[in-house]
């Protein structure tokens, strides 16, 4: 039988041969289906009502609201709102909305660049749904989250107080479309208090799936206009901020907010007393506030324009839109995020003839998490991944787009503390390509310095970098800053040669250099081990006691010596690492338990069947009085449960020895997982 974690590798890439996980056929957020739960709200004539994202204090979050505030909130459906709800109403425009009481401005001003490519905001808000016919209180949205496509389902209870929608709200009291988008991000982040705090590109990213250009407008590229333009043209988003300020949403002199997220809506070129003027036009996702400087909509600078520009460009009212020019642009704000499917804007193509890989990794502490180049002896112990470039050489032309995102471990967002990460890429000779099958050396890194690398390393969720590489063989080394920090990452490599491969990652499931500290390992070391290095920042309940240990070390021990050598610490270590990934699988809720339906999936993922008394004896004996299931405790748990498929304790499915009766055999799994 297959290892556990080669068979959800298997999984895995079945459903990515399927187009599971795409944006025609996204994962089910949460394991919630839309068209069954519609299906069978309709037919018993209910309103559907989300248990995952409850209507009530929990999916607002903390520090939202005043406690004063947080008991006045009434969660009513459209309907009780307005005598006529609709989804959509004349379309889907960023005037349609503005932003309320949770801090995700960020978040809108992307929705605001959505608005402007069709193709992408059909993927995001499926338009087809209203309160007509069939409405049964279900709504449903997609989002592109970390490696896959979502779909997430909401009610429709929103949030009130007196009334009145306390988060975004919609210029037009009848329509709802953004006040039920914003809730199934909510969602997606844990709660509306999640949403507090971020800059467009998370959204964006979010929005498309797609590749992520920052540009730094405090040095900005050359061709800074040329790109921008390919953008908007092309079925990009642009979104931008301005510098932090002293305090919060602090409204300068000129109009600007401080430390406010804007979306870019287009750019344009016109002449002004025989001068090309370049501008930008931008939008406040509050709905109002704007520029009050050259070019703004009361400017006397739109008088030295053709009236055919001026009737295009100017719209004098209150919407929070308006224009500067470029230089200006770059003057007051900080960063510039372009988001697409598809890097084509970067050349100008016409169609998308980048070719992409991805790869999802890990970095464990102890393990495969080596530092940056700061950290010689342990540099070359980070996940290394080959890439080939093939093709003629391109001559300083950028060929080649590196994504490294961060993967977090925790449901809501406001828990998540990004890592500081970058990446190196090296030039492999052909002196090393016979040489080196698998991880690279120390001595490779410490003879061979990197081609290209990022020269800081942000707490950034995402980071990426352009590069132009000569046709060949290199090496990509991602990275935290720090040694010995756990997190999972993807990796993401673009290139614009139609033969670009990407070969598998070079093996970092190295045990054997945790062992080199031991010459055995006795219950205490293996206990150290486990809590210090392998699972920590995993472990819910205090971690592995030395009782678990001893139980694994006398499950492993096969030379009975009380002690695990060499072979079988790398046995355990591996199996551990698989059940770890199963259990990370299967924690749909994102909780670090696992419930009772999770646990059955749990076990069968690592090649087992079971029955339900099985299971309900299962979390009698290892689950917290709740019921549910840690890390920890699964683990010990089916490391046990496989040594009796091992020793035939258990046949069949699930049922038990064929010479006995289910009781008798029920019996005999109790009396070994209770008192053994």
């Amino acid at each position: 039988m297959l290892a556990p974690g080669v068979c959800m590798d298997i999984i895995s890439a079945r459903h990515s041969k399927d187009g599971y996980g795409t944006v025609s056929n996204p994962e089910k957020f949460l394991n919630q289906d839309f068209q069954q739960l519609k299906e069978y709200c309709v037919i018993r004539r209910v309103r559907f009502i989300d248990d995952m994202f409850p209507p009530d204090h929990r999916s607002i979050g903390r520090d939202v609201l005043q406690p004063a505030d947080l008991v006045r909130v009434e969660w009513v459906r459209p309907s009780k709102i307005v005598p006529n709800p609709s989804f959509i109403v004349d379309g889907v425009s960023r005037f349609d909305f503005g932003q309320g009481m949770v801090g995700n401005c960020w978040f809108l001003a992307s929705i605001g660049a959505l608005t402007f490519q069709d193709l992408v905001l059909k993927q995001v808000v499926p338009l087809e749904q209203t309160f007509d016919e069939d409405y049964c209180g279900l709504f449903h949205f997609r989002f592109w989250r970390f490696g896959k496509w979502v779909d997430v389902v909401i009610d429709d209870k929103l949030p009130t107080i007196n009334g009145q929608l306390i988060f975004v709200h919609s210029k037009n009291p009848t329509e709802f479309w953004p006040a039920l988008m914003e809730k199934a991000y909510a969602k997606v982040c844990g709660s509306y208090a999640d949403m507090n705090a971020g800059t467009p590109v998370e959204a964006l990213v979010d929005f498309t799936g797609g590749v992520h250009m920052c540009v730094q407008l405090s040095e900005p590229p050359a061709d800074l206009w040329e790109l921008m333009c390919r953008a908007g043209q092309a079925t990009s988003l642009m979104g931008c901020g301005t510098p932090q300020g002293t305090s919060a949403n602090t409204v300068l002199p000129n109009g600007l907010v401080q430390g406010h997220a804007y979306a870019v809506t287009g750019v344009k070129e016109v002449l002004s007393r025989a001068k090309a003027e370049r501008l930008v036009r931008l939008w406040n996702p509050w709905g109002q506030g704007e520029w009050s400087g050259d070019w703004s909509d009361r400017s006397p600078l739109w008088q030295t324009v053709s009236p055919q520009d001026r009737e295009t460009c100017l719209s004098v009212r209150e919407d929070g839109e308006f224009w500067m020019t470029l230089q200006d642009f770059c003057k007051f704000y900080s960063d510039l995020d372009i988001c697409c499917s598809c890097p084509d804007f970067l050349d100008g193509s016409s169609s998308c003839h980048w070719k992409s890989s991805f790869y999802e990794g890990r970095w464990v502490a102890g393990i495969s998490a080596g530092g940056c180049m700061n950290h010689p002896g342990t540099f070359w112990t980070n996940p290394q991944y080959r890439v080939e470039v093939a093709g003629s050489d391109s001559q300083g032309e950028k060929n080649v787009l590196v994504s490294l995102m961060q993967k977090p471990d925790k449901r809501n967002r406001r828990l998540v503390q990004n890592l500081h990460i970058g990446f190196s890429v090296f030039e492999v000779s052909a002196v090393f390509l016979p040489a080196v099958r698998g991880k690279f050396p120390a001595h490779f890194f410490s003879t061979n310095k990197p081609v290209a690398q990022l020269e800081n390393y942000p707490n950034a969720r995402e980071v990426m970098q352009l590069l132009s590489l000569k046709p060949g063989e290199f090496l990509i080394v991602p990275s935290t800053y720090s040694p010995n920090e756990t997190a999972s990452f993807i990796l993401t490599v673009l290139s614009k040669t139609e033969t670009h491969t990407v070969t598998e990652p070079c093996s970092d499931n190295r045990p054997s250099f945790l062992f080199l500290q031991y010459e055995e390992v006795d219950a205490e070391q293996l206990q150290s081990l486990l809590n210090g290095k392998i699972l920590r920042g995993d472990l819910k309940s205090g971690g592995f006691s030395t009782d678990a240990c001893r139980s694994m070390v006398a499950l492993m021990d096969t030379s009975i010596t009380g002690k695990l050598n060499s072979e079988e610490f790398v046995s355990l270590w591996r199996k551990i690492v698989s059940y770890k990934d199963i259990f990370s699988h299967c924690d749909v809720s994102q909780t670090g338990t696992l419930s009772l339906s999770e646990l059955r999936k749990a076990i069968m993922a690592s090649g087992k069947t079971i029955s339900d008394g099985m299971l309900n004896i299962m979390a009698l004996r290892y689950g917290a009085s709740s019921g549910f299931i840690t890390l920890e405790n699964f683990i010990a748990l089916v490391l046990r449960f496989d040594r009796m498929y091992r020793k035939h304790l258990i046949r069949g499915h699930g049922a038990g020895d064929g010479c006995l009766s289910p009781n008798q055999n029920l019996r005999r799994w109790m009396n070994l997982v209770m008192y053994s």
